[in-house]
């Protein structure tokens, strides 16, 4: 009887080691899912100094951190060492680092807003089952750079590269009542001699934009199609670009408040955070 295989013996142990390897990664896969607890925990003084427009003294910080100065003041020390925070050795106040900055620098230089709002509006318009797209002001005005329809597509008509007129579409609308007006004003005057209106005409309903944050138009620029344009901000404040929800009358909650509103909102609101930007900058 031929005797059975054994694998060399190095080969057997670099086999147990794998073994070894796979089952402490695995642990630590496990362990990793709660995450790190004092990090968390450091983080709500960053979050709290990210969040505050001056420099804090050290009682306040850790009190809006909801620890006790002492504590606060053992993770102040490491984040100061890291660059996260430094203290002004005056007034003894501390305030984020420079590495916090390089980090949010790093963070801006990466990011596409178009990229990161077309996967969001993919989770969107999957729950919403409504037809989504984004708009960004373009050469020749607001231009749909992306659309994703529902499973009843909505026809409107509309594809990539399309230009929204500003006064007959939501996503017009929105641009024109966020946008300077150096930056809409040749396109604004050529619809107005178009329809024979004037600024003073117009202005109620940019201002209703600007009240609401939104835009909403029902049938105005199609029959029977109702759309939202809900705008996402940059670092600076500034209008990035707009998402669209557009929907067949009877079927597209139109109220402000309702699903569509809200959940567009939020997507905005999420998307505005990653650009950068802070709500009361504008």
């Amino acid at each position: 009887m031929p005797a059975k295989f054994s694998p060399p013996a190095d080969d057997a142990d670099e086999a147990q080691d794998t073994d070894d390897a796979a089952d402490a990664v695995e642990g630590t896969e496990e362990k990793s899912r709660s995450g790190i607890q004092s990090i968390e925990v450091g983080f709500r003084l960053l979050d709290v100094l990210t969040n505050e427009p001056r420099a804090m003294m050290l009682r306040d910080l850790a009190q809006r951190a909801g620890m006790s100065p002492a504590k606060a003041h053992r993770y102040l020390v490491s984040f100061q060492r890291l660059g996260l925070a430094s203290q002004d050795p005056v007034s003894g106040r501390y305030e984020l680092g420079g590495f916090a900055l390089q980090m949010g620098l790093a963070r801006l230089a990466r990011v596409d807003g178009v990229k990161l709002a077309r996967i969001a509006l993919t989770e969107l318009r999957d729950r919403l089952d409504q037809t989504v797209g984004i708009a960004v002001w373009g050469n020749q005005g607001p231009t749909v750079v992306h659309w994703m329809e529902s499973s009843y597509p909505a026809k409107a008509s509309l594809k990539l590269g399309d230009v929204m007129p500003l006064l007959s579409s939501a996503t017009g609308l929105l641009f024109a009542a966020y946008l300077p007006r150096s930056k809409t004003d040749a396109m604004l005057q050529r619809e107005l001699a178009a329809t024979r209106q004037s600024m003073a005409d117009i202005e109620p309903l940019l201002a209703e934009v600007r009240e609401h944050g939104a835009a909403r138009v029902e049938g105005m620029l199609l029959p029977t199609i109702h759309a939202f344009c809900t705008p996402v901000f940059d670092s600076n404040g500034e209008l990035a670009l707009g998402l669209i929800a557009l929907g067949h009358e009877g079927a597209f909650d139109t109220r402000w408040g309702g699903e569509i509103d809200t959940e567009l909102r939020e997507c905005a609101g999420n998307l505005s955070y990653q650009l950068g930007y802070k709500p009361g900058e504008r």
